[in-house]
């Protein structure tokens, strides 16, 4: 798998990231939800770089101007909630993408510290030869990325894989490399050292969906 860490590099990502984190300014929701924005549309423009493009004719009002723009044939999905602002700030680059949602999350069975991911509710175009690209902003174990994928085998093979996230645990990233094509490639912002022992980045920033929207009711 291509690995591509924005965090290696200095950009004005580190302030959006720095601003996510901070306990103090992620307790405004709407500048949360738009960092998280503004971060997918970082990713999204790096990604952009490796993408096909096919050379076009524009009319101009004086005259006729050749430019390079993307021809993959792109379908966005992310994994509800938490991935609605960073769907968004994809969704601003990749305007006319088709759209995938899925609802993916924790069920924790007897042990608190064990859980599988349940997949409840998918809606999805056709992705045969089509380029996926696959948005949670939180990556932690992984085990969500590869359940949705697994979810979204049936509509079809796509003819490559980006996968994006903002903030990652290593053992997230080792367990996509195991699990995703050699050829998949992942796009994160910054990617932490572990998870402590309920599956939880650390340091990480939080509950990303909670974060964004409030706090949801446990049952």
């Amino acid at each position: 798998m291509h690995i591509h860490n924005l965090s290696q590099q200095n950009s004005v990502l580190n302030t959006f990231i720095s601003e996510i984190r901070n306990v103090s300014i992620q307790r405004d929701r709407m500048r949360f939800r738009r960092n998280i924005e503004r971060i997918g549309e970082i990713l999204g423009y790096e990604m952009s770089k490796i993408l096909n493009y096919k050379t076009v004719s524009i009319e101009t009002p004086l005259g006729n101007s050749s430019i390079n723009i993307i021809e993959n044939d792109i379908v966005l999905c992310s994994i509800l909630r938490a991935g609605v602002p960073l769907h968004n700030g994809l969704l601003n680059y990749f305007d006319a993408a088709e759209n995938a949602f899925v609802s993916a999350y924790r069920h924790h069975t007897h042990n608190p510290e064990s859980f599988e991911i349940i997949v409840e509710y998918l809606a999805c175009p056709n992705l045969e030869g089509k380029t996926l690209i696959l948005a949670d902003p939180m990556l932690a174990t992984g085990q969500s990325m590869v359940s949705t994928f697994e979810a979204l085998k049936p509509y079809g093979a796509p003819k490559s894989i980006h996968l994006i996230s903002i903030i990652g645990a290593q053992e997230g990233v080792t367990y996509l490399e195991n699990h995703f094509s050699a050829s998949t490639h992942l796009w994160i912002a910054s990617i932490d050292k572990t998870l402590n022992d309920k599956g939880y980045i650390i340091p990480g920033l939080g509950d990303a969906g909670d974060l964004s929207f409030g706090e949801k009711l446990q049952h």
